[in-house]
């Protein structure tokens, strides 16, 4: 190698968390680990960057690899490298998120022994491997950013394209953990002009909007 320096170098991996509404709560996909270490525990899909790979090609690739999910959209949360996260060694992982809202079923694959949807809910009935019930929490958070401001919008949907009020506000319900007031949620969301009602009606008493 035409550069060397004498200063250690930690390993490199991905994670990603994807977050979807199911029934009335948020749920999280997680992928039980066949390997040491936390053999068997629950955990994010992700793994190690191979080398010259780009960041968001390895979380893809391992979040297909392990869960059978792909094509959807993902943004960068943070990085996450305290000491003593990884039993293996000093290992930095590069977190990224996303919300789904097709009915994805996961199929484990590679080194995950399974596959399935989790209640944010029942999460401190399990121990996760790693620091991932803090990047779960990281994620909610950013989700949380996103939906305080609905102009900016997200990278990724979170309801159809076509959506009612009633749904768009159970997505809400479910990421900030709390019951909202029908009324002022609505209006709220209208003043911000957010969303554009739609001429189609999903049925003949229910309105249908976009996002603007």
């Amino acid at each position: 190698m035409p550069f060397t320096y004498p200063f250690p170098r930690p390993s490199l991996t991905v994670d990603t968390v994807v977050f979807a509404l199911r029934a009335t709560d948020l749920a999280v996909l997680l992928i039980r680990r066949k390997n040491a270490p936390f053999q068997d525990a629950w955990a994010l899909p992700g793994g190690f960057v191979d080398e010259n790979e780009p960041l968001e090609v390895a979380a893809r690739r391992e979040l297909h690899e392990e869960t059978g999910i792909s094509g959807v959209t993902i943004e960068q949360l943070g990085a996450f490298g305290d000491p003593g996260r990884d039993p293996r060694g000093h290992t930095v992982s590069i977190a990224y998120y996303t919300f789904v809202t097709s009915e994805s079923r996961p199929a484990a694959g590679d080194d995950a022994a399974d596959a399935a949807w989790h209640p944010l809910r029942g999460l401190r009935k399990l121990a996760l491997a790693f620091d991932h019930k803090k990047i779960i929490a990281a994620a909610r958070a950013r989700l949380q950013e996103k939906l305080h401001t609905p102009t900016l919008g997200t990278a990724f949907r979170l309801v159809p394209q076509h959506f009612t009020l009633t749904q768009l506000q159970r997505v809400y319900e479910a990421v900030f953990g709390r019951t909202l007031e029908a009324r002022n949620f609505r209006a709220r969301l209208l003043q911000s002009k957010a969303v554009v009602a739609l001429d189609a009606r999903k049925t003949g008493r229910h309105q249908l909007y976009r996002w603007a």
